[in-house]
């Protein structure tokens, strides 16, 4: 099985790919229990605008193609820390684990008032503790950041 990385670096390529297709540099993807990939997704903004994040994409993709026990077991793994709405995009999925290499506050930083992403201070462990099943998540992965950051820059 790959590590958290190997899988961080798919999601930065799905993310150069998005923004290279016209969109927010923004790569998601699921991985099964058995690490596999089942599926993946860039940001989508130029068809969907601001609800066309990456991992909405693949939470709701999978919440239609999985049975919830057995996203129960799956992890969702994201160049960068899902906001309050992907976060509960993968909660009402029922997806296990989320593994992220930049966070929130960091993409603030990048974006500052682009009117495209005007991030919101809350941390997806925050909306994961309001929610009544456990979410493990693991990031941000100190070693991809700049990697990560270097995929946003002169977009905003």
């Amino acid at each position: 099985m790959k590590s958290d990385t190997d899988y961080l670096r798919l999601a930065v390529d799905i993310a150069a790919a998005s923004r290279a297709g016209g969109n927010h540099p923004f790569g998601a993807l699921l991985v099964g229990p058995e690490g596999e990939v089942l599926l993946s997704s860039g940001n989508t903004y130029a068809q969907d605008r601001g609800v066309g994040h990456a991992e909405a994409n693949v939470a709701r993709a999978a919440a239609r193609q999985y049975h919830p026990a057995f996203l129960a077991r799956c992890t969702l793994v994201t160049s960068v820390e899902p906001c309050c709405m992907c976060a509960g995009a993968s909660y009402w999925a029922g997806i296990g684990t989320v593994v992220y290499g930049l966070g929130e506050r960091r993409l603030a930083e990048l974006t500052g008032d682009n009117p495209e992403n005007l991030t919101l201070d809350l941390s997806c462990r925050q909306v994961f503790s309001a929610g009544r099943r456990p979410v493990a998540v693991r990031g941000p992965f100190p070693e991809l950041e700049d990697t990560i950051a270097d995929g946003h820059k002169d977009f905003w």
